[in-house]
């Protein structure tokens, strides 16, 4: 009877111990999975910020050409807009594309408040409907970089709320930078044009 106990109490030491590795492995299993989910889902935020950043730059050459045949002189502002085009377009590193999707907002800015100098050209057909394409662009980077955002705080919450924390740091899940305004970029260029 002695001996039949010691075996029941061991039985249920290794059914304790059992239950308790399934639990663990569940929750690790489980975290992991929805890291990679939420992983998954801010690169694909990341891809479609980058689709209307491309769909912006694609747009760039036809506006640059309708506002180089009204205003030939303005060479540094067309000149800059086609250089960071060009740069971002041979770049893939996130941050770069950001730094320089920064640069060209400012320089588009100036493109557009030089275009208001010249009636002609803000009464062109191709320019409004260039305009009209570059604004609904406008507005769906802006909506992308929200929902990027939006990945991004899920993600960086499920690598610092617990249990999932621990997994994230055993399997090499990091924090990820929110999509930011750069400083400044609350005020208005301004463009002082002598014609």
């Amino acid at each position: 009877m002695a001996k039949e106990r010691a075996m029941s109490k061991k039985t249920i030491g290794i059914g304790i111990v059992v239950v308790i590795s399934l639990i663990l492995i569940g929750i690790v299993w489980g975290s992991y999975n929805n890291l990679v989910r939420f992983n998954q889902n801010v690169d694909k935020s990341w891809a479609d910020v980058q689709a209307q950043y491309q769909r912006r730059i694609d747009l760039i050459p036809n506006l640059v050409n309708v506002v180089q045949s009204y205003a030939g002189f303005e060479r540094i502002t067309l000149t800059q807009i086609t250089e960071i085009r060009s740069r971002w377009q041979t770049t893939q590193l996130p941050e770069e594309r950001v730094r320089l999707a920064n640069q060209f907002e400012s320089a588009l800015s100036k493109l557009i408040l030089i275009a208001e100098n010249y009636p002609d050209l803000k009464a062109s057909q191709n320019f409004i409907a260039l305009q009209d394409s570059l604004a609904e662009t406008e507005n769906m980077i802006s909506v992308v970089r929200t929902r990027y955002n939006g990945a991004v705080r899920e993600y960086n919450t499920a690598t610092k709320i617990f249990p999932s924390n621990i997994v994230a740091n055993m399997f090499g899940f990091y924090e990820k930078t929110y999509f930011e305004a750069i400083p400044g970029a609350e005020a208005a260029p301004r463009v002082n044009i002598t014609v």
